[in-house]
C-alpha cells in the first residue's frame, strides 16, 4: 500500500510562490539582456562617432589640399610661370633672330599662289594677322594715276 502524503500546512503557500518566482526570474533575465543590448547598441554609436569624426578630419583636409591644387594650377596659367618653367626645368631660350618668322609677312594672294607652286613652296591655309597699327590709321590714298579697288 501506499501512504499518501498529507498536505502540510506550508505548501499550499509554496504552490503559490512558484509562479511569482517563475515570472520575477523571468522578468530578471529580460531585464539583463535589454540591458546588454542596449551596451552593444551604444557601444557601436560611440564606435560611429569615431568614424564619422575621422571622416570629417579626412574631409577638411581634402578641401584644403583642393584649395591648395586649384591655387598651383592657377599660377601655372600665367605667363611668367610659364615662361619660368620653360627656362628652368625644360632648359628652352628665346629663338635667335634668324628663325623667327613674323606671321603678317606672310601674305597670302591666289595670284601669287601661283607662282608659289611652280617653284616649289606653297603657304596654303596661312591667313595673315590683322595689323592693329593699320586698323587704327587710315588708309593711304593711292598715288596719283592708280585707281583703288
Amino acid at each position: 500500500m501506499r501512504l499518501k502524503k498529507e498536505p502540510s500546512v506550508n505548501e499550499p503557500a509554496a504552490m503559490k510562490q512558484r509562479p511569482f518566482l517563475a515570472l520575477w526570474s523571468l522578468a530578471v533575465i529580460a531585464s539583463v539582456a535589454a540591458f546588454v543590448v542596449h551596451l552593444g547598441l551604444r557601444g557601436k554609436i560611440v564606435d560611429l562617432g569615431y568614424k564619422l569624426g575621422r571622416a570629417r578630419a579626412e574631409q577638411g583636409r581634402l578641401r584644403e589640399v583642393k584649395r591648395v591644387l586649384s591655387l598651383e594650377a592657377a599660377s601655372y596659367e600665367t605667363p611668367q610661370r610659364v615662361e619660368m618653367v620653360a627656362r628652368t626645368l625644360l632648359g628652352m631660350t628665346p629663338p635667335p633672330p634668324e628663325r623667327v618668322i613674323p606671321v603678317r609677312a606672310w601674305i597670302h594672294l591666289k595670284d601669287e599662289h601661283a607662282g608659289d607652286e611652280q617653284a616649289g613652296t606653297t603657304n596654303e591655309g596661312v591667313v595673315p594677322a590683322p595689323d592693329p597699327a593699320a586698323a587704327a590709321a587710315p588708309a593711304p590714298a593711292p598715288p596719283a594715276g592708280e585707281v583703288s579697288p
